[in-house]
């Protein structure tokens, strides 16, 4: 595939010759590109920086760039991106920092929409989504399958559960639980059960139902939290439950309920 005459690339990076390379992109020292990924236009790609197979760059995106920490020095840390990816427009994602553990992680198979940041020492789990616009501050996780909508900032350190669903607009300054549809209609909150994104998924009415029940003790009893564990602790768990269960009691900066 065509390396265009306008773009730049650092004699050190290696790029398959089955990449394609648009029109004034940039490509640096210290950045492997996997096979058959493409580079539309003006993409800039800083390392270092390792790239999988198969992943598609929008014009404008700004991908392994330094750290946006005023503690960065120049430090040798890196950005890995997995296989499968769509980076769209204006798209930037940063290197890690040395005492965020040095590496920013993107998965597999993720859709990462216009304008959408991910910052330094963020891991983002196989087929999330960022909506246009998300914006994650460094040390984000995002897990699998999980949705961060539109214009969403996401405050450092906060964990967004598996097939959690964030509506647009939403601030999100703790854990959204997984499984869960969280939304900022009058204030911060999760609203239930990502029941319609789970059955997309595939999940069973068995597993719905008693991931259902989890939840109405979580949100809709009169129960606190500890109440509501220890209530679902009592039951037979299900794989689900077990790992909703754990992801609330690792929880460092508390949960959205």
């Amino acid at each position: 595939m065509p390396i265009h005459s306008t773009a730049v690339i650092d004699a050190k990076a290696k790029v398959p010759a089955s990449c394609s390379v648009g029109p004034f992109c940039v490509i640096g020292s210290d950045v492997e590109l996997g096979e058959n990924c493409e580079l539309m236009s003006h993409v800039v790609i800083q390392g270092p920086t390792r790239i999988g197979n198969n992943n598609r760059f929008f014009p404008f995106a700004a991908i392994g760039a330094e750290p946006q920490d005023i503690s960065f020095k120049g430090d040798p840390t890196r950005l890995e991106i997995g296989d499968n990816n769509v980076i769209r427009e204006y798209v930037t994602i940063n290197r890690g920092t040395v005492k965020g553990g040095g590496i920013t992680r993107v998965g597999n198979n993720i859709l990462i929409m216009a304008y959408s940041h991910i910052g330094h020492d963020c891991v983002i789990g196989d087929r999330a989504m960022l909506v246009n616009g998300a914006t994650l501050a460094g040390h984000v996780t995002v897990e699998e399958w999980a949705v961060v909508g539109a214009l969403c900032p996401v405050h450092q350190f906060v964990r967004i559960g598996q097939h959690a669903y964030i509506g647009g607009g939403t601030v999100i300054t703790q854990d959204v639980l997984p499984f869960s549809m969280t939304s900022a209609k009058r204030e911060t909150h999760a609203y239930g059960l990502n029941k319609v994104g789970l059955q997309r998924r595939g999940f069973s009415e068995d597993r719905l139902k008693k991931l259902h029940r989890a939840y109405r003790y979580l949100l809709a009893a009169k129960m606190n939290t500890s109440q509501a564990i220890a209530k679902m602790k009592a039951e037979e768990q299900t794989e689900d439950v077990r790992y909703l269960v754990e992801f609330i009691e690792k929880s460092e900066r508390g949960i959205l309920k």
